[in-house]
Order: C-alpha cells, then sequence, then structure tokens
C-alpha cells in the first residue's frame, strides 16, 4: 500500500512551462548572439538552472544569467503560472486520507514556496526538498531519498510524480515508484524510455495507482 507521494513542481503540480520558456528565451536572446527555439529549451526542463544555461551556452560560467533569469522570472510569475486540472482535489483527497505528501524540485527554495503559496498546495505539503537542500539534484537519487528520510517514509511505499526524464530517474535510483505524467510538455513517448512504473493521462489517475476512490463529498 502506497502511503507517501512526492511531487516534482515545475510541469507537474503547477504549470510554469511558458514561464520558464519565456525567462529562457529573454536572458539567452539578451547574452547570446543566437536565438532559441521552444523545441531546444524543453528537452532540458527538469535539470537545475545552472546545468541548463550552461548547456545552452557551453560556458561554466553562468551567474550573471542565472540572476537575470530569476529577476525576469519574478517580474511576470504571477501573470504567467497557472494550474493544471484537477492538481489541487487530488492533493486535498490524499491529505485527506492521510498520505504523506511533499515537493522534490530543481527549484530554489524561495520561488517554491512562492507557487505552491500561490495555489493553495503550501498547506498540504508535509515536507519540501529544493536544490537548495541537497548536495546532488535530480536526476540523482538524493533529493528522493532526503524527502523519504524526512517523513521517515518506505521507498517502497511511496511514488513521486514528474513530467521530466530527471524526475523518473531520481525515483528509479532511489528505489520508489515513479509515476510520469502525460502533460509533459516533454511527451510521453520520451519519458517512456526512462521506465515509468505508472503513467497519469490525469491528475486523478492516481487514485488508481493507490487503489481507491476519493471520498465523496
Amino acid at each position: 500500500m502506497i502511503d507517501t507521494v512526492l511531487f516534482d513542481l515545475d510541469g507537474t503540480i503547477i504549470n510554469t512551462n511558458e514561464l520558464i520558456i519565456s525567462s529562457f528565451q529573454h536572458v539567452l536572446d539578451k547574452h547570446m548572439s543566437q536565438s532559441f527555439t521552444r523545441e531546444q529549451i524543453i528537452p532540458h526542463m527538469g535539470m537545475t538552472l545552472e546545468q541548463q544555461l550552461q548547456i545552452f551556452t557551453g560556458n561554466d560560467e553562468v551567474a550573471e544569467m542565472v540572476v537575470d533569469y530569476r529577476a525576469h522570472n519574478a517580474i511576470h510569475h504571477d501573470n504567467m503560472v497557472k494550474e493544471f486540472p484537477h492538481v489541487k482535489e487530488v492533493i486535498a483527497a490524499l491529505h485527506e486520507r492521510g498520505i504523506k505528501l511533499g515537493v522534490v524540485t530543481t527549484k530554489i527554495r524561495p520561488s517554491t514556496l512562492k507557487a505552491l503559496e500561490m495555489f493553495g498546495l503550501l498547506e498540504y505539503m508535509d515536507t519540501i526538498v529544493t536544490v537548495n537542500d541537497v548536495e546532488h539534484p535530480k536526476p540523482h537519487p538524493e533529493p528522493v531519498l532526503t524527502a523519504i528520510e524526512r517523513l521517515k517514509a518506505d521507498p517502497q511505499r511511496t511514488l513521486m510524480v514528474g513530467d521530466s526524464a530527471a524526475d523518473i530517474q531520481s525515483a528509479n535510483a532511489a528505489g520508489v515508484k515513479s509515476v510520469a505524467v502525460a502533460w509533459s510538455l516533454k511527451g510521453v513517448e520520451v519519458l517512456q524510455k526512462y521506465d515509468p512504473d505508472y503513467i497519469l493521462n490525469d491528475m486523478t489517475d492516481i487514485y488508481d495507482v493507490l487503489g481507491w476512490e476519493p471520498e465523496k463529498k
């Protein structure tokens, strides 16, 4: 029986996709001589901001670009970030049924808390593991293992839900059940290559994974 569910943030429970893409395009247009398309950016989403900028630029030193990215991201955050269907109702139902909940993200803590608070999800989370809390971010297992340790959870009774290869790889390496979401911009076909245990076409599909129906209200 599953008693713990961990979620990635961006692109999984909160729709930050367009904000992330526009922030990358803004900073890359400013610092690079070439423009980057959505199709060039999307495959790398899910890695840390620094890793993505290093890949795009071919440079190890990206500190100035990180500052510019985060400034642009902060300015446009509230206007561009949106909800995914059924996320809040499902998370509330899991919480009500006693499931331990957490967020495991490559995002920094301040923007993670801001996004969760914006959509009323922060109150449901029993732990939040950000890039600030680990030495090795996803796809390394450390972030998932950190959440498990904090929650005193059993890996075999834990799900990790995400929209990127990094989420699935981190979950598989940590020994938990990996769950890919079909609304990922990367596409289900790409995520299937990393052997997720389950795929959700809608957030309510998690009820089937857990083997129960939500309580009627």
